[in-house]
């Protein structure tokens, strides 16, 4: 019996170190994590590669590159939204629709997955995520209001 191919400090068997337990949950977890981190980092990809912009404001309504299309007349207000997480903040712009139903009815998969989640925190299905906009939030408003100037928007 050789030394040969032995790394100090590892055991032969499950190359575990010393004094530290491995545990199925640990592997879960870690089988988890590399999922999700692999699931953002597509989507960030995705977000540096295409040409489209994050958010088109016309006359006729609003187009987010993932909640879709809305017309003026589907949006009953906008608000800006604060959700808190520990010690950490992320602010959102929600459109308060007249019919949820209907939108998550033709809205992409995602966005309707999300949907319970958004409804236990409080949130409409229809908020868009202000960190990935080129411009603060108040600003989006302003230009909404521009196009169309009866839209309510509601304080928090």
């Amino acid at each position: 019996m050789g030394h040969a191919g032995r790394v100090p400090g590892l055991r032969r068997a499950g190359h575990r170190l010393p004094g530290r337990p491995q545990h199925c949950e640990d592997d879960r977890r870690g089988a988890l994590a590399v999922l999700f981190f692999g699931f953002c980092s597509v989507l960030f990809i995705q977000r540096l590669l295409r040409d489209r912009p994050e958010l088109v404001l016309d006359d006729a309504g609003v187009d987010h590159v993932r909640l879709g299309r809305f017309g003026w007349d589907e949006i009953a207000a906008v608000r800006i939204r604060e959700q808190r997480v520990r010690n950490t903040s992320q602010r959102f712009i929600e459109l308060v629709l007249h019919d949820p139903d209907a939108y998550l009815a033709r809205a992409p998969e995602l966005i309707r997955r999300t949907a319970s989640m958004n409804a236990r925190l409080g949130f409409g299905p229809a908020i868009m995520a202000v960190n990935t906009l080129p411009v603060p939030p108040e600003a989006v408003l302003d230009a909404m209001r521009r196009h169309c100037p009866g839209l309510a928007v509601q304080q928090p």
